[in-house]
């Protein structure tokens, strides 16, 4: 069984990681400053969600563009030319005086970010052997969960003793000097620079999406991965404080503990998968089993089991995103040199969907009266939840229905 070399490790899952460690913790930020920006702005639950899921819905606009760059250029400069824009973002928002100026300063953040993970997994496709880059992938992803832990309270103490203001203007700061790590480390690709046209590019791509197992495959990825995002990066926040009725430091502690069990679920089941792949078993259908306990937590969430509060939101922050185990089967589904395409067509997917559920969360949570205290109404995050978690399991029986595809694949 190859390894993977202790080169590769410093030269490019480091400093990959690195980006990905940013590009999670300014994903997740704002369910921490939302009390903050709502003091501030006067915001409804609708622009919440709109203004914080702005982030989500710049990073799956540029995937498709993002896939093509990946598979020309290479993930190294790609990379490093996104952060100078997500820097960019970070300085406005420190800045930004009303909801729109915010709302376009995330999104810029976004779009810088919109490579975090997918240059990293392509980086992993150049320079790790194949049977190794589900662990690879799962290593890079934990710098994610790494990012996560360090916008909760962390992130809580740094606002407390800082401002939210000064907080981003530190991490533009911080993402400069990752983009010129970047740009310095790692090493030109291996590969050569996809030679095809620009158009051929495109056809191949509109051929992935044609492809009868990738449509089978995309509803239940982007459906469950899309549905942890938007909670776990906002909602779950003022779900810790309206209907667990915790305090702002409380929230904060609440939120570490759910990082910290992405961070394990991711760990685990790159492991997990590792030993399953060398043993002749599909990360599919590892993925699988991690979903079971997914839906199972969710509906433990929804039906607000008391006694089981801290179990199920452990088990929801664990296997949320064990949509990061079909990648590595997109890539060999799809070879080498349509990886980037293949992987980026999927998180344009992904990624649509957690903006369109972040901000629709916001939209039933508004229908309901407010609270006295402040907050919303506890029924409203049970109905915003619980309705799409069926829309999961539906996506779950299509899978079902088309797995004699992924079998042949």
């Amino acid at each position: 069984m190859p390894t993977i070399a202790g080169a590769v490790v410093a030269r490019v899952l480091a400093p990959f990681a690195a980006g990905y460690f940013l590009t999670y913790m300014l994903r997740a930020v704002n369910a921490v400053v939302a009390p903050d920006l709502v003091g501030e702005l006067d915001l409804s639950p609708a622009e919440l969600g709109l203004l914080t899921a702005s982030y989500l819905g710049a990073f799956a606009l540029f995937q498709l563009p993002l896939g093509l760059l990946l598979d020309r250029y290479g993930p190294r400069r790609v990379q490093a030319a996104l952060f100078a824009v997500a820097a960019a973002g970070c300085a406005l928002f420190a800045v930004g005086a009303d909801a729109p100026t915010l709302t376009l300063a995330r999104a810029m953040i976004g779009l810088g970010f919109a490579g975090g993970l997918m240059s990293g997994f392509k980086a992993n496709v150049v320079w790790v052997p194949a049977p190794r880059r589900a662990l690879a992938n799962a290593t890079v992803m934990s710098a994610g969960a790494l990012g996560l832990l360090m916008a909760t309270a962390p992130t809580e103490y740094a606002v407390g003793l800082i401002g939210w203001r000064a907080v981003f203007a530190l991490l533009a700061a911080v993402t400069v000097v990752v983009a010129l790590l970047i740009l310095v480390v790692v090493p030109e690709g291996k590969a050569q620079p996809a030679a095809e046209r620009l158009s051929q590019q495109v056809r191949q791509l509109a051929g992935i999406y044609k492809d009868r197992a990738f449509l089978a495959l995309a509803p239940l990825l982007a459906s469950t991965a899309g549905t942890h995002i938007a909670i776990q990066t906002l909602w779950a926040g003022p779900w810790f404080r309206d209907v667990a009725q915790l305090d702002r430091a409380g929230v904060a502690n609440y939120l570490f503990i759910t990082g910290g069990a992405f961070f394990a679920g991711i760990l685990s089941s790159g492991a997990i998968a590792d030993w399953f792949v060398r043993r002749g078993v599909s990360e599919l259908t590892v993925m699988v089993g991690f979903l079971v306990a997914f839906f199972l937590a969710q509906a433990g969430i929804v039906l607000e089991v008391h006694e089981l509060r801290l179990v199920v939101w452990f088990v929801f922050g664990m296997s949320g995103q064990v949509a990061v185990l079909a990648y590595p089967w997109l890539a060999s589904r799809f070879g080498a040199a349509q990886a980037g395409r293949a992987n980026t067509a999927m998180n344009l997917l992904l990624f649509l969907a957690a903006f369109a559920i972040q901000y629709a969360i916001g939209a039933v949570i508004g229908l309901f009266p407010q609270g006295s205290a402040g907050g919303y109404d506890p029924r409203s995050y049970q109905l915003a939840f619980g309705i799409f978690l069926a829309v999961q399991l539906a996506c779950f029986c299509i899978y079902l229905a088309n797995r004699g595809l992924f079998r042949r694949a």
